[in-house]
């Protein structure tokens, strides 16, 4: 599997985002940055044969599990942004908040005697939310082998978390066996590039 580097992952999303700003996307995009360092780092323990469940904010996870990043592009501009699925890099991906949880769960089941693992993404709203929580006791205690990571950037759409929930910090810098938190500053707004287009 190709090594994606930070620049590779910068670039690919500024090229997105002037294509958006363009209008040639016709339908919402979430992009990512300021994580590449983390995803690069954590993505050097994702095995090619490891599943990867995501959220609509999936363009990086895309291109470290090595879906080409032609195939990317064309499938972003054709819409499909929030909903990328690549069964040949086992990469499974939902626009529904915390709709990914509970499949990531059903493959963790379904090869429970393999030594594959499924590597499960959530955003700091989600990991807030009892779908969550439920998710992620029922693994420890059933097993499973799957990993679940949180990606803090501190905004739920266009809302402070802490803020939003009023506590601190969803887990601070605590990891366990089971997850890992790790923080950023996302330099795009929550959908789209910063200009309004129209679909």
């Amino acid at each position: 599997m190709h090594l994606v580097t930070r620049e590779e992952l910068i670039a690919f999303e500024a090229d997105i985002a002037a294509a958006f700003n363009n209008a040639e996307i016709r339908a919402p995009v979430h992009l990512s940055g300021g994580n590449e360092d983390q995803l690069i780092e954590i993505f050097k323990e994702v095995a090619l044969e490891d599943w990867v469940c995501t959220t609509w904010r999936s363009h990086y996870h895309c291109l470290l599990k090595g879906v080409p990043p032609q195939k990317l592009r064309a499938d972003i501009i054709a819409g499909k942004s929030i909903t990328l699925c690549y069964p040949a890099q086992r990469i499974v991906s939902s626009a529904i908040v915390g709709g990914v949880i509970p499949i990531a769960l059903g493959i963790a089941a379904s090869i429970r005697s393999s030594h594959e693992k499924v590597w499960c993404f959530v955003g700091d709203m989600t990991a807030r939310g009892g779908a969550f929580f439920e998710a992620e006791q029922y693994a420890m205690y059933q097993n499973l082998p799957i990993r679940f990571v949180i990606e803090d950037n501190g905004i739920s759409v266009c809302t402070d978390t802490n803020e939003a929930w009023g506590t601190a910090e969803v887990n601070g810098d605590q990891q366990d066996v089971l997850t890992r938190v790790y923080s950023y500053d996302l330099p795009w707004p929550h959908a789209g590039a910063g200009r309004r287009v129209e679909f």
